[in-house]
């Protein structure tokens, strides 16, 4: 069974660490799976990040973009295996699903990958609270952002762990959301296919 609040803090607590400490997870299967895709939104937030530094060439915000693609591919990615492990999971439970029961309009890799993101900006609106030179009407605005965004994390929490419990107890149907990503397939992308046809 998952529990949304444990993944939470999972979260919580690899983005305090991981803005110490080298990234890294020695984790039980489900949870490294959580923790890969929590690794890649914690790059691409700091990615996106370099991407808006005034002083940044164009060169270098070209190699931004393009690790920032390549990311996000593999964001989309790491919530497919995230729902493949759920159906996996439900499967081996022996829950028995009626095809005509409801979806979610959201899978829970989906929300597990919010969570990853509320984690995320949970800790940066904290450290922008504690900066010593931030003014007291600024402290006040990230205040109120900061408190909306740990209001959104429970109920998001709530809402993932309900979710999951319906599904394992058969009452919900699980479908694992093919993203289906063309634009960094070479095949797919016009850009990419016409470029390669010049050489």
């Amino acid at each position: 069974m998952i529990s949304a609040a444990r993944l939470a803090s999972l979260q919580t607590e690899a983005v305090a660490r991981w803005h110490i400490d080298p990234i890294s997870y020695d984790s039980r299967e489900f949870d490294a799976l959580v923790l890969a895709n929590h690794e890649i939104n914690f790059r691409l937030w700091h990615e996106e990040d370099q991407a808006r530094d005034p002083g940044a060439t164009d060169a270098i915000i070209a190699q931004v973009k393009r690790r920032i693609d390549r990311l996000n591919q593999q964001r989309s990615d790491s919530i497919e295996h995230l729902d493949n492990a759920i159906a996996d999971a439900i499967s081996a439970a022996d829950v028995t699903v009626d095809p005509a029961l409801p979806l979610n309009t959201e899978t829970p890799g989906s929300a597990i990958d919010r969570l990853s993101i509320l984690a995320l900006r949970i800790f940066h609106l904290a450290e922008q609270c504690d900066r010593p030179e931030i003014d007291n009407a600024a402290r006040g605005r990230v205040t109120v952002s900061l408190r909306i965004a740990e209001q959104q994390r429970t109920n998001l929490e709530l809402s993932l762990q309900q979710l999951c419990d319906d599904l394992f107890a058969g009452v919900r149907r699980h479908q694992t959301f093919r993203q289906l990503k063309m634009y960094n397939d070479p095949e797919l992308n016009p850009v990419i296919y016409r470029y390669a046809a010049k050489k």
